[in-house]
């Protein structure tokens, strides 16, 4: 035997399903493509990943200081120059081709009171 719900539970239950409709909608949308391919690799005192698509598109890079301390993160690859981000860790988003052989170098740096500390390169095959 099936039982009325009270109005205010159905409204409830309707707002519920249609907030985990659209965190669901919101994670499709802002994951990286199945065809996307992740690499990362770090250095001295930062660590840099991309996220590419086959050898010369590049979708974005991650800079980040390995002790967590703030400084100034740049992003490069090629002729980009992403802008200069004042903080431990960010997200340079590129979505641009290269053409790169026989490897495609994406490349993260990081300075501190003006002074640089580091460079780091992610090599694409």
């Amino acid at each position: 035997m099936y039982t009325r719900q009270p109005v205010s539970k159905r409204r409830r239950l309707a707002t519920v399903s249609a907030s985990l409709a659209a965190a669901c909608a919101l994670g499709v949308v802002t994951a990286v493509p199945a065809s996307a391919e992740v690499k990362s690799t770090c250095g001295t005192y930062i660590c840099v990943a991309t996220a590419y698509q086959g050898r010369d598109y590049v979708q974005d890079i991650t800079v980040t200081t390995r002790e967590g301390l703030p400084g100034t993160l740049r992003a490069f690859v090629g002729d980009y120059r992403g802008s200069k981000a004042g903080v431990s860790q960010w997200r340079f988003v590129v979505n641009r081709e290269f053409r790169a052989y026989p490897k495609l170098a994406v490349c993260g740096g990081l300075d501190r009171s003006g002074r640089f500390i580091e460079n780091h390169c992610v090599l694409i095959p």
